[in-house]
Parts: C-alpha cells; structure tokens; sequence
C-alpha cells in the first residue's frame, strides 16, 4: 500500500467513533458497510484543513479509488482547498466516477467555482446529460449552491426539469433544487409545478420539502399544497 494512503488510514482509525460508524451504515444504502470507519464530519474537515497544506495531500488525491467512505469524503474536502480553478476542476473530473454515494457527492463543493460560473457553467450542461448518478447529482448541486442568486438565469431550472432518471437519489436532488429555487426564485420556478412539468413523484416530493422550509411563506406554503398530484 502507498505510504501517504497508508498513514492516512491510520489518522482516519485514530478517529473512529463506533456509535457514529453504525448510524452511518444506516444512512448509506449504496456503500458497502465494511468500509465505513466512523468519522464524524468536523474531524474529517480539520484534518483536510492541516493535511492540505502538505504536499502528501496531492499524492493522495492521486490514489483512486479509494478504500474507504471516509477517504472519500477526505478527498472531497481536499478538493475545496485547492485555490487554482483549472487543477481544482481537473481533480473533481478525476474523482466523479469514483464518487458512489450522496453524501460524498453533496459535501464537495471547491470554493474556487464560485469564482468561474461561466467556465463552471458549462462543465455543468456537460455532467448534467452523465449516465452517471453522481455526477448527474453533483450537476444539480453545483446549479442549487451558485446559481440560484444573483447569478440565476431562467433557463437553469429548465436545465433540471429536463433531467428524467429512475435514480431516487437523481430525483431527490431535482426535488431539494426546486424546493431551494421557490425560496429563492419563487415567480421563476412556481410555473414548473403549476405547469405539472415534473414526473409525479419529484413534483410532490419537491412541494413537501417546500413546505417543510422555514423561508416559505405560509401563505405560498397553502398554495403549493394545492397543486399536489394525486
């Protein structure tokens, strides 16, 4: 085994909290329990903060795939440290298809994108048409955290509503955006459900995390109720 993987593990073990390990596994349907250790995610970020100073972080994110969910989620958060967009988004191509679950694929998140929205904008239109999960996941994801403020522009949500998949875990992310979106964008996005232009199950799902949202009005809250499909 590479040393710098190696003593990663070791750190990853140092850390491991049984209890934390067990609720995990029940959260991650698509990860093979034997490789959850059992960090919890505070450890994980402090350790990718002192560890991305160091240049034994790069030859760790050389080291794919990797051998546990806490790697994984290691990995993502080294991501973030990288400053320089054009190796920043390398990496995160490199990483997608190694990227097997949802909590891995929503804690990445490289802070130097916020600062590329055009470029990032059309790597997104090209992971959006992935037959991959995760990175159809990660498509919307990057499309609800940068670009449902100042940078929204109608055709985004088109770009969502577009996406058909049997994936619960593509649709979930299709129901969290649009629910963001009304919060956000609400004039812009309300014609998605009143136009019925989501499969059933999205439509209804996005309503009831609307709903459940502390930034909807109550009384936006009572209409949308009324536009559930039975």
């Amino acid at each position: 085994m590479n040393s710098t993987v190696k003593n990663i593990q070791e750190q990853l073990f140092a850390l491991q909290d049984l209890k934390y390990r067990d609720f995990q596994r029940k959260l991650m349907p698509t990860v093979d329990p034997e490789t959850v250790i059992g960090v919890r995610t505070p450890e994980l970020r402090k350790l990718a903060r002192s560890y991305g100073r160091q240049p034994e972080s790069r030859e760790f994110l050389k080291c794919l795939p990797h051998q546990y969910y806490e790697e994984n989620n290691l990995h993502a958060f080294l991501l973030e440290t990288i400053r320089d967009y054009g190796r920043a988004m390398e990496e995160v191509e490199r990483f997608l298809p190694c990227v097997d679950n949802w909590a891995t694929c929503d804690q990445m998140s490289p802070k130097v994108f916020g600062k590329h929205l055009t470029e990032l904008l059309e790597k997104i239109r090209l992971w959006i048409a992935s037959p991959e999960t995760y990175t159809v996941r990660f498509a919307i994801g990057m499309l609800m955290r940068f670009y449902l403020d100042e940078a929204f522009r109608p055709e985004y949500p088109e770009l969502v509503s577009g996406v058909r998949s049997e994936e619960y875990y593509v649709n979930m992310m299709i129901a969290w955006y649009f629910a963001t979106a009304l919060a956000k964008q609400y004039d812009a996005v309300l014609p998605y459900l009143e136009q019925k232009k989501l499969e059933k199950w999205t439509h209804n799902k996005t309503i009831q995390k609307a709903v459940e949202s502390y930034r909807i009005t109550p009384e936006q809250k009572a209409y949308l109720k009324t536009l559930k499909i039975k």
